[in-house]
């Protein structure tokens, strides 16, 4: 695997578990909204599994989606620093209830986490897109999932 898609799979899969290690933080902050927050955790952690597998995988580079990571490295990053950030500052002081949702909505919309639903969405052109579809079908749009529960919680 070249070293450029290595990096961008690294940071893809760091994403996904910074997500659900910041869902977990909410989860525990939030009773009430417990199912919730638990769902999304283990979602993005089906997420990184799924991308860590891939990365194990011998097939060739083709055999790789080449739609299925951001193109920006840099983002990826920097949404991970600001995630690292989050836990850190959430771990001593909760936030509230609105300001977690607002958190995650935005974090949804970032770069890596759009790109990833817009792979799901995009038309299947490998065996390896098939896969992870197939895998992913149960999962539904976070950030919409999360304005609906805005909506009917706030």
């Amino acid at each position: 695997m070249p070293e450029t898609l290595q990096k961008h799979l690294d940071e893809s899969i760091k994403l996904e578990l910074n997500l659900a290690k910041l869902y977990t933080i909410f989860h525990d902050c939030f009773f009430e909204d417990e199912d919730f927050w638990w769902e999304l955790a283990m979602e993005e952690q089906g997420h990184a599994s799924l991308l860590q597998q891939e990365k194990k995988q011998p097939q060739p580079l083709a055999f790789f989606p080449e739609n299925l990571l951001s193109t920006d490295l840099q983002s990826l990053i920097d949404t991970n620093i600001k995630i690292a950030g989050l836990i850190n500052t959430f771990s001593d002081t909760p936030p509230s209830k609105n300001e977690a949702l607002q958190i995650a909505l935005d974090l949804e919309l970032a770069a890596g986490e759009s790109h990833f639903q817009q792979f799901l969405d995009s038309p299947t052109n490998s065996l390896s897109s098939t896969i992870f579809k197939q895998l992913n079908q149960e999962d539904c749009d976070h950030a919409e999932r999360i304005r609906s529960y805005m909506k009917e919680n706030r």
